[in-house]
């Protein structure tokens, strides 16, 4: 691998203590390279760089921030496959689904190429003193950002194409299982004039105490992470000593509801976009699949079908459709999930055995009639697993669908327009997918409700999240 090092200042570095982690290999649990560890020193000195790069970067024009975030989306359009192949590399995931995902990633650059031009103010009259009101839009300050392992390169271009939009620096933190993809942007952003100390790479086996020591230093205003609700609430505590503003993307239990008078094909393809998107490890994955018993037979056949029909191996191979799992904690947990089902009264339909051999993978696997109490059901799977259950009331799977702390989003498939929009307004989720089994899009606001997050990421709200909005009382 070309780029294993810290980047700070726009110059690779090996960090001040010169520690290093492996990188694996998820298909073959072999060595993909050896990263260095930032440390507490790397970060003030990443601190040190941000700050001095905002100050001239804040005071350019939106059209000039506009332009460089045009090229960076070309840029990196014009190297998907070179993406794609490191995201496989280093998490797993099946070729097809890596393209998907670089064109993802690449997209948010030129979304927000287009909002950094649209930080719309306003001017009014007070009614009652006739002073004149008027409200600006300003960059926030340095943002620290905190990406997960599951879209290494998504999750870290969602959060910095809006930061530099607004006018921002930033210092990412990328999941120590995936860091490669995120040093392998910076070049890229090099060339397409980012100056040197805006953006800021900092892997590291110490998470806590380096995120910890940047969300305390008086220069960090904003805080942006992807992740469990678990580390969310960590991160939300060490921001309140700053009263940092805060964008959380966190957990999920997504429930997928198929309705007696749905098109069973298009809840099919829709189920399977949901829950097999990236291998099931994703948030917005659906967890909990609620089927009315009139076509719950039918339904579950046709996908257990489709689910079996998907080849496993690895994502490098351009037959194959599903790769591995990132590591082999998240393998061991998907099937105790399947094996706590079984016992607890599901039926297995397909998959449910782990394979023999190297690499982290395992089968699409279907399970029906899980009970309520299935740890699947109530957990975030993150796996292969589409965990199925009955219903016949519209009231009871609303009630059972909301049941729950999380509320990123749901899906609902219907024939009956009335009924999906009565429904999803019911839903307390922040996204819900109607008929379709993807809802992530760079010109939607992304993001949930309850202990699922604050903030929206995409739309034009996403770079609202790293600007603060400044009124101005005046008389002329």
């Amino acid at each position: 691998m070309e780029h294993t090092n810290l980047y700070i200042n726009g110059t690779w570095v090996e960090g001040a203590e010169k520690t290093r982690f492996d990188v694996i290999n998820p298909a073959t649990e072999e060595v993909l390279a050896s990263v260095a560890s930032a440390e507490v020193a790397d970060a003030d000195a990443a601190l040190d760089a941000a700050e001095a790069a905002m100050a001239l970067w804040a005071a350019q024009t939106p059209r000039h921030r506009s332009e460089v975030l045009r090229k960076t989306w070309e840029l990196m359009t014009g190297r998907l496959p070179e993406f794609a192949r490191l995201i496989t590399l280093e998490n797993g995931k099946a070729r097809t689904d890596a393209m998907g995902e670089a064109a993802y990633a690449a997209e948010f650059f030129r979304w927000f190429a287009e909002e950094a031009v649209r930080a719309d103010g306003m001017i009014t009259h007070a009614p009652a003193s006739g002073a004149r009101i008027i409200v600006q839009h300003k960059p926030a300050g340095l943002a620290v950002l905190v990406t997960p392992w599951n879209y290494p390169a998504a999750m870290g271009t969602r959060k910095i194409a809006p930061a530099l939009a607004a006018g921002c620096a930033v210092i990412i933190k990328p999941a120590s299982e995936t860091p490669l993809t995120m040093l392998a942007l910076m070049p890229l952003l090099e060339e397409a004039g980012v100056p040197k100390g805006l953006v800021n790479v900092l892997p590291s086996r110490k998470t806590g105490a380096l995120v910890d020591h940047l969300l305390h230093d008086p220069r960090v205003r904003v805080v942006s992470f992807t992740g469990s609700t678990a580390v969310g609430r960590k991160l939300l505590s060490s921001a309140a000593a700053q009263v940092l503003k805060p964008a959380m993307e966190l957990g999920g239990n997504a429930p997928l509801i198929v309705f007696e008078d749905a098109d069973l094909d298009v809840a099919v393809e829709g189920t399977m976009l949901a829950k097999m998107r990236n291998l099931g490890e994703a948030c917005t994955a659906a967890n909990r699949i609620y089927v009315h018993d009139n076509v719950k037979a039918a339904f579950v056949e046709k996908l257990s079908a489709s689910m079996s029909a998907l080849k496993v191996g690895d994502g490098l191979d351009p037959s194959v459709d599903v790769g591995p799992l990132v590591n082999a904690e998240t393998c061991s947990k998907v099937a105790e999930f399947v094996e706590d089902a079984v016992s607890k009264g599901a039926t297995l339909h397909c998959g449910g055995t782990k394979p023999d051999g190297k690499g982290f993978f395992y089968p699409p696997t279907v399970l029906s009639d899980v009970p309520a109490n299935a740890d699947c059901v109530n957990d975030e799977i993150f796996g292969p697993v589409a965990a199925i259950q009955g219903f016949t009331d519209q009231e009871d799977v609303i009630a059972c669908a909301n049941d729950t702390e999380y509320g990123l989003v749901a899906y609902v498939f219907t024939e009956d327009m009335k009924r999906g929009m009565q429904v999803c307004e019911r839903l307390d989720y922040g996204m819900v997918g109607l008929n379709r089994g993807l809802v992530s899009d760079p010109a939607a606001p992304f993001g949930g409700t309850k202990q699922s997050g604050l903030g929206r990421e995409g739309g034009h709200e996403g770079m609202l999240e790293f600007m603060e909005t400044q009124y101005i009382s005046a008389s002329w």
